[in-house]
């Protein structure tokens, strides 16, 4: 019987986190760990909790109620889970269990002091700590009170923050049942925490050591400020000291107390540099271990240092995996392509696949490694310059990582040897043939890829999309494409330059670019108004789309007067744009046309706030807006001296950009195009598996890389484990948070925009569409839930071109990453809506309907309310 109800320490392994919880399991390894000290004691083990729990039929009945609460009905959840503890802690302990308890503890001392700690199976785990959401009680003396404070412990499955947390991360309260830990209590002269990676920076090479005087509950409470140690390669690099004015110390007779320290000692380093580096020492070898960085609580007695818990550090962004042991830096594919948001499986492979550069992937994300550019001068130049055109905070990150001469020291530049045959490609020449000569190739491949794919199932498909993919990147790869995208790009650079030096004007391109022919991204939300003139004159129709639950609302949609006209608009629509869809370079992602319901809400919102004519009448009035600056700015201009010289080079600029800016879009609405195409080849050979048993559901081909989906295409078979594996890390991937630059060090950098020329208390960002706007700020992070008026300004994470039917009815835009040439800063310089990216934290700062002033030109946003 003791062998079920209670284990020694020395007798857990991580194999038994079932039976004795994370925090039990850990301490049971650590135990066994070379060189690591571990307070003696056993695991009361999660059969007992279930005995405890089978006795209280009525928690059953309450933990249903529980299941069925929002998880911020913060009154109701402590309403019950304060009636569940009291129920739990009601029960009394069975004879049996209670003698198990008490001999395990008589070979630690029937009247030693204790500790005695909650040990939860979803615990400590490497994909969530669940960190102080049960309870610990320290100095507990006599096997009355450690029955008592074992059935404490048993209760604090339920409490309040430990149910919240649960249901927020959407985990069923009885799938987690409760060890308790009993260990020898141990009287420290110092305690504290040691993070094996900086928490901070991500730092895997610096360890911190956050120190204080006596029990650690000082410093978990946040009753003091700890000293606190950064230790790198087995040196203090910065050191901290605090004034530690209270401590926590046991009392004789049981429990602990709050002392003052002493004045003298206060300001006292609770650790020598030496112990804080032997600390470490210890660190490195737990984390060696348990294969990943760790969270570890300690205990110095007499100068020696013992481990009274370690847990994986969970927040930390994952390293891309390479086989160079050299240092590298990596620069974030989502902050290039507004999509920062983790990405499946299947979505990474494919963009591998497809993509012009070679990348890795950490945490869901994509990354290129930058460090070869980086290592010689012209590549770092270029690199920077480039970088820093788009996303200065990218450029300041890098140029952070490189300020540090050991990191990666420049190499010289390789021997440029003779110039290559012909020189440099003629410059491209202003012609708008050149653009429609580019529409037309594109449209004629995705043509003949439509119709050679409509061949081809299982292993042929496979053997058929290698050379869809070599054809997509030779599109792509056009030099002629490239010259396109690259003459816009640099003549909106070249007109905001010399226009500000010859005129003090501010971002003039962005004037000068409005209504520019051929950007298929603005188009597709002018076409959307179009689409609402089409439904506006039909109430019935307008009334049935305001309940839509479903994408199968098309269908019924003829059965309403007006319907047929309305659903063929939709169509249309479909047809030319229901590729498309948010963070559409996962090819995971549903698409408009695997779920037009997405489309509705923007849909209503221009039936409601736009009149008749709307798409006509913006496109005309940002065309005579454009026209108006180009005669402002020549006539300016002419005035000054040699001003018809420098009339008559902006004036063939001007029509350069014009040109050339609005193609800029279209490389995207290629790639994703061929993107669907390739989804419903590959959903056909998902929907083939599903029907050979082979999958449960078609979706979970999104867990599988390409390589992997061709594997089981050829085998029909798939490793269901694989599978469960990785939807369970991809849902954890979503509480990363990636950074623009990553090192192999682990550390993650965001930049700065190291500004003084802006309001106090005004939030910092990258001026992109010129203009000053005040209005309702929106905090919109799905457009399926866009509810928008005019007036209002969109603040949201990132916008990619799915975002764009919105941008026609917003007044101005606040995201918190872009670029000067990113998507969303494209189109709201197209729309002429003034526009400010790379705020940091915006969708938090900013709070829903508060009013706010955005500054379009000087990049920067105030909150009025």
């Amino acid at each position: 019987m003791i062998g079920q109800y209670v284990l020694d320490l020395q007798e857990v392994d991580e194999t038994q986190l079932a039976l004795v919880g994370g925090k039990g399991a850990h301490l049971g390894v650590l135990s066994r760990i070379e060189g690591i000290r571990v307070p003696g004691g056993f695991c009361v083990t999660t059969h007992a909790f279930r005995q405890i729990m089978a006795q209280a039929p009525s928690v059953e009945e309450l933990l249903d109620q529980l299941s069925h609460l929002n998880p911020d009905d913060r009154e109701a959840i402590r309403t019950l889970s304060a009636q569940i503890r009291r129920t739990i802690e009601g029960i009394a302990i069975p004879g049996d269990l209670a003698a198990a308890i008490t001999r395990a503890l008589s070979r630690l001392g029937e009247q030693a002091p204790c500790a005695v700690r909650s040990s939860a199976t979803a615990e400590d785990l490497p994909t969530a700590s669940f960190a102080g959401q049960q309870d610990t009680y320290l100095n507990v003396v006599g096997p009355t009170a450690i029955l008592q404070h074992v059935s404490r412990c048993w209760a604090s499955q339920f409490t309040e923050r430990a149910v919240t947390y649960r249901q927020r991360n959407g985990i069923d309260h009885r799938t987690v049942n409760m060890a308790v830990v009993v260990q020898r209590m141990v009287f420290p002269h110092a305690s504290g925490i040691l993070f094996t990676a900086d928490p901070v920076t991500g730092n895997r090479k610096v360890a911190t050591v956050d120190a204080g005087f006596g029990l650690g509950e000082a410093l978990v409470s946040g009753l003091v400020n700890p000293d606190v140690f950064k230790v790198r390669h087995g040196e203090v690099v910065v050191r901290t000291i605090a004034a530690k004015q209270r401590a926590v110390h046991a009392l004789p007779a049981g429990g602990t107390q709050e002392v003052e320290v002493d004045p003298q000692r206060q300001e006292q380093p609770a650790l020598t540099d030496a112990q804080a580096v032997r600390l470490v020492h210890l660190g490195r070898r737990i984390e060696e271990h348990f294969g990943r960085p760790q969270d570890i609580e300690w205990c110095l007695v007499d100068d020696d240092f013992q481990i009274v818990q370690s847990r994986p550090i969970t927040t930390l962004f994952p390293i891309p995996e390479t086989a160079d042991q050299g240092n590298r830096i990596y620069v974030s594919v989502g902050h290039q392509q507004m999509m920062t948001d983790p990405m499946k499986p299947l979505g990474l492979s494919m963009w591998k696949l497809t993509a012009m550069a070679p990348m890795t992937e950490a945490g869901g994300r994509l990354f290129v490694d930058a460090t070869r550019a980086l290592s010689t001068p012209t590549g770092r130049t270029g690199l920077l310059d480039l970088v820093g055109r788009g996303d200065p905070l990218t450029r300041d990150a890098l140029e952070t990582v490189l300020d540090r001469d050991d990191f990666l020291p420049l190499l010289p530049d390789p021997a440029t040897g003779r110039p290559p045959a012909g020189g440099a490609p003629a410059p491209i020449e202003t012609d708008p043939a050149v653009v429609n000569g580019l529409i037309e190739r594109s449209r004629a491949s995705i043509d003949a890829l439509r119709r050679d794919i409509a061949t081809k199932a299982g292993p042929a498909l496979f053997d058929f999309l290698p050379e869809a993919f070599e054809e997509h990147k030779r599109v792509l790869t056009d030099p002629l494409n490239h010259q396109a995208i690259m003459a816009g790009m640099e003549a909106t650079w070249w007109l905001n330059d010399k226009l500000h030096e010859w005129l003090g004007e501010k971002n003039a391109a962005d004037t000068l670019t409005l209504s520019a022919p051929d950007n298929i991204t603005s188009e597709m939300g002018l076409a959307l108004l179009d689409v609402a003139d089409v439904i506006r004159p039909h109430p019935e129709v307008v009334a049935f789309l305001q309940n839509v639950e479903d994408d199968s609302f098309l269908d019924e949609l003829p059965k309403h007067a007006g319907g047929t006209q309305a659903r063929d608009a939709i169509e249309g629509y479909l047809d030319r744009y229901g590729m498309r869809c948010a963070g559409e370079i996962d090819i995971t992602r549903p698409r408009w046309r695997e779920s037009p319901s997405t489309l509705v809400p923007a849909i209503l919102d221009n039936v409601r706030n736009f009149e008749p004519g709307a798409a006509q009448r913006r496109f005309e009035q940002g065309r005579q807006e454009a026209w108006k600056k180009e005669h402002d700015v020549l006539t300016r201009l002419r005035a000054l001296p040699d001003g018809e010289s420098k009339a008559e080079e902006t004036q063939r600029m001007i029509k350069r950009v014009r040109t050339f800016i609005g193609y800029r879009e279209y490389p995207k609405y290629d790639i994703v195009s061929r993107y669907f195409v390739y989804k419903q080849a590959l959903m056909k050979e998902a929907e083939r598996l599903v029907q050979a048993e082979v999958l449960p559901e078609k979706e979970d081909v999104f867990y599988l890389t390409f390589q992997e989906l061709h594997d089981a295409v050829r085998s029909n078979r798939v490793d269901d484990r694989l599978v469960r594996q990785r939807k369970e890390a991809f849902q954890t991937y979503h509480a990363l948070t990636p950074s623009r630059v990553l090192t192999s060090e682990g550390e993650t950098l965001n930049g700065a925009y190291r500004r003084d020329d802006v309001p106090d208390g005004a939030l910092v960002g990258l001026p992109v569409s010129g203009g000053t706007i005040e209005g309702r700020a929106r905090v919109i992070l799905d457009m399926g839930q866009a509810d928008l008026e005019p007036g209002d300004i969109l603040v949201t994470a990132f916008t990619d071109p799915s975002w764009s039917p919105l941008f026609v009815g917003i007044a101005g835009l606040v995201t918190e990453v872009g670029g000067l040439m990113t998507h969303g800063a494209v189109i709201a310089r197209e729309y002429g809506l003034p526009a400010v990216v790379g705020v940091d934290r915006a969708t938090r700062l900013i709070r829903d309907g508060q009013r706010i002033r955005v500054h379009g030109s000087d990049g920067y946003v105030e909150i009025l309310s």
